[in-house]
């Protein structure tokens, strides 16, 4: 079966300071990336390391953007990408195409490999599949080449699970599943529940293990220590 590793979470802010800010003060996490390109979409941006995985906060800067929408429909601050790395696209194609499910955004930079499918014919959240080619120090594109020395595990370090919300969790679940070909990442839980706002909950792994157990709110998603 083709490996495919949760590696990134995106969440969708109105403004992009504070939430930063509070991934800091509450989870002791750092900024390692913010992407230039994204200006493009009407965004910037920030990537935080968790572990060897991420978190993403993007922000609209303008009128008319996908994330400018996001915020509209869920009413604030929330979840709102799903991004996942494998070493080959194909077999996700595939099924993909057998299903419907349409394309909403493809790039190709340096080798890096995204694809975005649109979150009409997914349910729950965007969902990207992406091909990162291998190289020192488990490389991630979207975080810049630098990210290993933004990386702090004084608190956490990594993600463990994803939670989404969606009208009829048993439908959406039973098509990522045949998309996927498999019930959860290789290295993270997928859970649904019935709801409304997509990508609702993110578990992350405690290295502080005297805050296990605990359950935050930031961004409009709960993130619990585990």
């Amino acid at each position: 079966m083709t490996a495919l590793r949760l590696r990134q979470v995106a969440l969708v802010a109105t403004e992009l300071d504070p939430v930063l800010d509070a991934l800091h003060a509450e989870l002791g996490l750092a900024v390692a990336h913010r992407d230039p390109a994204v200006a493009a979409f009407g965004l910037v941006n920030a990537v935080l390391p968790v572990g060897r995985q991420f978190l993403e906060v993007v922000s609209p800067t303008r009128e008319g953007t996908a994330a400018g929408r996001q915020l509209e429909r869920m009413g604030g601050d929330g979840g709102y990408m799903v991004i996942c790395q494998t070493e080959d696209q194909a077999p996700f194609r595939d099924r993909a195409a057998s299903l419907g499910i349409r394309t909403a955004f493809e790039f190709t930079e340096d080798g890096y490999q995204g694809w975005q499918l649109h979150p009409g014919d997914t349910g729950g959240s965007f969902l990207e599949i992406d091909v990162q080619p291998p190289g020192e120090d488990d490389p991630w594109m979207p975080a810049g080449p630098d990210w290993p020395t933004a990386v702090r595990t004084g608190v956490v370090d990594g993600i463990a699970a994803v939670e989404l919300a969606v009208p009829e969790p048993d439908q959406t679940s039973a098509r990522w599943r045949e998309l996927l070909g498999r019930d959860a990442f290789d290295d993270a839980e997928l859970r649904w529940t019935e709801g409304e706002r997509g990508l609702v909950a993110v578990d992350l792994r405690a290295t502080d293990r005297a805050r296990a157990g605990a359950e935050l709110a930031i961004c409009g998603v709960r993130f619990r220590l585990v």
